[in-house]
């Protein structure tokens, strides 16, 4: 027996701190910054200066790491010679402190969608010293998918805002995958598999979170080399600023999915096929897994961490899901068990500290994982040495019917979106209350909170909102907190911006009836006949309503700053997307009702909002298809790189696959698609409804083609919310929204009264078309 192993069969102690309701792992405490405190002041205070500018002088910002309490970050802050000094355990804990500062002093806010930073001249002087310690030890950040559907083509500018934005939050265990694709070209290179044979096993640069975790093989590539090596390049400059905040990136290890030509060179090695996934066929799904007691599994696993390590130096601390939503091929426990032993086994091989960080969402599946199977998984590994994200703890927690997973480690994470849509949802008073709960748990687990968003990029106050959890000892009221945070985004108030704000909060951020995150949306979804319009609406939508005419009533009273604009558009969006729920169901009634004129009617009003929706996103940077094509583009050196890149890029947001697998499940609310996509597709499906019911034969929309789409804003986002309002705000009609839990239950097909003819041309041809998922039926083939 080898001494990792060997290291496996000790008993690892637990520390129980009955007053903090949690315990104190000692197996975790060297998962911790190695970067010198002075180089972590350097960092903070680069970062303060690109936050702040000139001002930066006005702030003295140390890092002591003999600061930090039970090992959690603590940060203090004083006024000394009328310059604001913070001084931290770490460079997180100074950025942290660095933002409390800036909202709670200054009424200031730096987010995803912008910046409203204002510093007063003299800066405000804090009474005395104002001493803060982080709850838990970790705050972690991504969902693996987060990569993909928000990150896929970004540069190292966009990279360093955000990891800026991470450190001012807090976060000090990101989520680390980009590059790796280029180690495992390395590894499996070095075992005698080809270039060629790896085209098949990379999925596409928008595709890599799957690829990664073998749901998919091949999709949206082959991975040109350009992208290996440039993606390579760039996580260094993502770690080493990472590293220099004093965060713990957690690097990828192997879970045990391999080439599909595996077997040709290894013709020994025990392979199986997984199951498929959401429905892709046996070309890009049905992945293969090695055995977990092959003995290649460990060489592999082993190798690829030490190849990884020598490339970006180590962390001790790696990710690997081998069974996201993959059911495993047995649920027998002495298998599971033996599956997460080889993980855990082969990561110890390659690094004797190692500890596995799982992301929870295969226990999602409560039909094959129950508590003996779960059980089996997490006590293959020794106590402290695997952590688990529960990954949708605000809505479905996992640790409360675990037993807190067992005794292994976890961390409280909000996932919140699926697919980045764009719907305006939260569930603020579980926010509130759930990570408090958790701690005090019976024999709590607990380490740390977390954000695993599959994206980004939509709904900041819930993020802030989430991130205060860090510090924060218990619920706090939300109408106080809801108050500040309008003066720090807006750095103005008005009572018809806080009704505004206090109405979102009551109606689309109080979502208490277990919606997963409203990503519903009828205007971005594949036409259907029996859509449930109520799916979309958890709350009164007059609230929506009144909040945007507060918010366009307060733009009359000052100078609106990006982020005001920013949220104007995103509910003014909103109350449209709702809107639009009234032409829908206008539509099928005329339908059902063989009424063509109303068909056509309702049919065009919903085009008409459609483009009017465009033209308003197009005014906001943030709304830009273009934005996102010209990301992607950027990456390719030549046209058949550029030509894949927009491919993947234009593929995931639309069809999702090769032939629709998971349709619209990214849809994206943005200028360029709704004009080029959602309005022809909508056009298309009325003209055959009204077609269907004139006995006209089926037809097909002409093959869009592929403009080019701007990157930058065009139009002025105020006026053109002004405009929208005066033309949609009586549509609002507040009788037919009272009535959606009625009306949603008639919105299907009616046969009655049909011929059979007709119900046989509605059989082969909208039906077909509506499910069938082939791109050339919306025209996407061009698109």
């Amino acid at each position: 027996m080898s001494p990792s192993e060997k290291m496996v069969c000790l008993p690892l102690i637990v520390l129980w701190l009955g007053l903090a309701g949690a315990m104190e792992f000692k197996s975790i405490a060297h998962i911790k910054s190695k970067t010198s405190d002075i180089e972590q002041t350097a960092t903070v205070r680069e970062m303060a200066a690109r936050v702040t500018g000139e001002r930066a002088k006005d702030f003295v910002l140390i890092v002591n790491s003999s600061m930090a309490i039970s090992n959690k970050d603590t940060y203090q802050l004083e006024t000394v010679d009328s310059k604001l000094q913070i001084t931290g355990s770490s460079g997180i804990a100074v950025a942290m402190g660095f933002y409390f500062y800036l909202k709670y002093y200054c009424n200031s806010q730096f987010t995803w969608g912008g910046q409203n930073i204002n510093l007063p001249d003299p800066l405000p002087a804090v009474k005395g010293t104002v001493t803060t310690t982080a709850q838990d030890r970790f705050r972690y950040y991504q969902n693996v998918c987060t990569v993909s559907y928000s990150f896929a083509f970004w540069d190292w500018e966009r990279w360093e805002r955000h990891i800026d934005w991470m450190a001012l939050n807090g976060i000090n265990l990101p989520l680390a995958f980009t590059g790796q694709e280029a180690i495992f070209q390395r590894l499996y290179m070095n075992m005698g598999i080809s270039n060629e044979d790896l085209e098949g096993f990379f999925g596409g640069p928008a595709f890599l979170a799957w690829s990664r975790m073998g749901n998919i093989q091949g999709w949206g590539g082959p991975l040109p080399q350009m992208w290996i090596t440039n993606q390579l390049l760039l996580q260094h400059r993502i770690l080493q600023r990472m590293r220099g905040f004093g965060m713990v990136p957690v690097l990828p290890a192997f879970a045990g999915h391999v080439p599909a030509s595996f077997t040709k060179v290894f013709p020994q090695a025990k392979v199986t096929r997984l199951g498929g996934w959401s429905r892709f066929n046996s070309t890009y799904s049905y992945t293969y897994l090695l055995d977990f007691n092959d003995p290649l599994f460990k060489v592999i696993g082993a190798t690829f961490i030490q190849l990884m390590n020598s490339e970006f130096g180590v962390d001790h601390i790696y990710n690997a899901d081998t069974f996201n939503e993959m059911t495993p091929a047995s649920s027998s426990t002495s298998y599971l068990a033996s599956a997460g032993e080889a993980v855990y086994k082969a990561m110890l091989a390659g690094d004797p500290d190692a500890v596995w960080l799982m992301q929870g969402w295969l226990f999602m599946d409560s039909n094959f994982w129950k508590p003996p199977q779960i059980k089996a998984l997490l006590t293959s590994v020794p106590l402290g040495r695997m952590i688990i994200l529960d990954l949708f703890a605000e809505l479905s927690p996992v640790y409360q019917r675990t037993e807190s997973f067992y005794g292994q480690p976890f961390i409280w994470c909000m996932l919140h979106n699926f697919g980045g849509t764009m719907e305006l949802y939260g569930a603020l008073d579980n926010l509130n209350n759930g990570p408090s709960v958790a701690r005090k748990f019976n024999n709590s687990t607990m380490i740390g909170t977390g954000l695993t968003p599959e994206g980004i990029f939509q709904n900041e106050v819930i993020y802030e909102f989430m991130n205060e959890n860090a510090w924060r000892d218990g619920p706090r009221d939300i109408d106080s907190w809801l108050a500040s945070y309008i003066q720090q985004r807006y750095n103005y108030t008005s009572s018809a911006v806080i009704e505004a704000w206090y109405l979102l909060k009551q109606s689309v951020y109080n979502c208490t009836d277990g919606h997963g995150d409203g990503d519903r949306v009828l205007i971005t979804e594949r036409p259907q006949l029996n859509y449930d319009v109520s799916a979309n609406v958890w709350y009164d939508p007059e609230m929506l309503f009144t909040a945007w005419d507060n918010l366009l009533e307060a733009s009359a009273d000052f100078n609106p700053n990006e982020l005001f604009i920013y949220d104007l558009v995103d509910v003014t969006r909103n109350s449209l997307q709702i809107l639009s729920l009234s032409y829908y169901s206008s539509l099928i009634k005329a339908y059902n009702a063989r009424d063509t004129v109303g068909v056509r009617e309702y049919g065009m009003k919903m085009v008409e909002l459609l483009m009017d929706m465009d033209t308003l996103l197009a005014s906001d940077k943030h709304f830009l298809l273009g934005r996102w094509l010209a990301d992607a583009a950027s990456w390719g050196t030549d046209m058949a790189e550029k030509f894949l890149m927009l491919y993947n890029a234009r593929n995931q947001i639309t069809l999702w696959g090769p032939s629709g697998e998971i349709v619209d499940y990214a849809s994206k609310q943005w200028s360029g698609l709704f004009k080029d996509y959602y309005a022809p597709r909508w056009m298309f499906f009325s003209d055959w409804l009204a077609q269907l019911i004139e006995n006209c034969s089926c037809w097909y929309c002409n093959v869009l083609n592929a403009p080019k789409y701007c990157s930058f804003s065009v139009g002025n986002s105020l006026s053109l919310a002004r405009e929208l309002h005066d033309k949609y705000r009586p549509e609002s009609r507040k009788e037919f929204f009272q009535l959606l839990p009625k009306t949603s239950t008639s919105l299907t097909f009616s046969s009655r009264g049909k011929s059979k003819a007709f119900k046989q041309r509605y059989q082969k041809g909208l039906l077909s078309m509506l499910h069938s998922g082939r791109d050339q039926e919306f025209g996407m083939s061009g698109w």
